[in-house]
């Protein structure tokens, strides 16, 4: 995964394959992206039953090219059923899965609570592990004391970081450095400034719609463009606020529609966008030279 950009999305299973065939055969940005995340935040997992996560990731495995990696959101609240659905996952195609941070009983769910968790998990499954840390989901951030441990397991290969704190990113990638570890930005609002304290890739939502200039941003970065990167990476920063806080899952999926993907309905209690919000969505893409 090291220098690569994942895009990730939602959960229609016919539409799913009609969006990676686009997604494949028009980016021209399409060499830089290392693959696909399903089941990850904006793939509404939370409301999908277990038959209906597996089958997402099996569909996607068969339209997916082979040179194509796919990482699979594999996280429930329980260490039990996280293992089973992370052998599932491998046994369905998954090449590494991404396992959010268990939360309901959050204030529980300390260093030694985690460590615990992913380890456990980490040593049953067939597949790496990639961490997942995305506070404003879960309500809390995996601390970095435990990442750090955790790092030194051989099969946990690295984060997915989503909070935003770019000071934490650097933290992660200082202390982790002696390890064969991976620190992914987990969104393209922070993107320039994760590479910039090490970070080697993202998996970013707004590549949804926008992968071409994502992945073009990480060249900038990669090449030391960095006057060009900053330019680019302003007109990142309004679009991508508004398919994640802003508007979210609603959000990204409309503006797919607009970009000539297929978005679709949202899963209830998700509600669809008002005719104010939508408008508001799509000036944040006008203002940017984006539509």
């Amino acid at each position: 995964m090291c220098g690569k950009l994942w895009c990730r999305g939602g959960r229609s299973l016919g539409e799913r394959k009609s969006n990676i065939r686009f997604f494949t055969s028009t980016w021209e940005g399409v060499a830089s992206l290392a693959g696909f995340v399903v089941q990850g935040s904006n793939g509404e997992f939370p409301f999908l039953t277990s038959s209906e996560r597996l089958e997402v990731v099996t569909r996607v495995r068969q339209a997916l090219p082979r040179d194509k990696l796919l990482l699979a959101g594999s996280g429930c609240e329980s260490t039990q059923a996280t293992v089973e659905m992370t052998v599932s996952m491998a046994q369905v195609g998954a090449d590494a899965a991404m396992v959010v941070t268990p939360c309901y009983y959050h204030g529980r769910m300390n260093s030694a609570a985690l460590i615990h968790h992913y380890t456990k998990v980490a040593d049953l499954s067939p597949i790496p592990v990639v961490l997942y840390s995305v506070p404003a989901n879960t309500g809390l951030d995996l601390p970095v004391d435990a990442v750090v441990t955790l790092s030194q397991h051989p099969n946990i290969v690295g984060i997915k970081d989503s909070g935003g704190d770019v000071t934490r990113i650097g933290l992660i990638v200082h202390k982790t450095r002696r390890q064969d570890f991976q620190v992914l930005a987990g969104s393209a609002g922070f993107l320039l400034a994760s590479y910039a304290v090490g970070a080697v890739g993202g998996v970013c939502a707004l590549a949804n719609v926008l992968g071409a200039q994502v992945c073009q941003l990480e060249r900038l970065c990669l090449t030391g463009q960095w006057e060009d990167a900053q330019k680019l990476q302003h007109r990142l920063i309004e679009p991508n606020t508004a398919v994640t806080r802003r508007f979210g899952i609603p959000g990204l999926k409309k503006t797919m529609d607009w970009f000539g993907y297929y978005g679709g309905p949202c899963r209830a209690p998700l509600r669809e966008l008002s005719a104010d919000q939508e408008e508001a969505l799509r000036l944040d893409f006008t203002s940017n030279g984006w539509l």
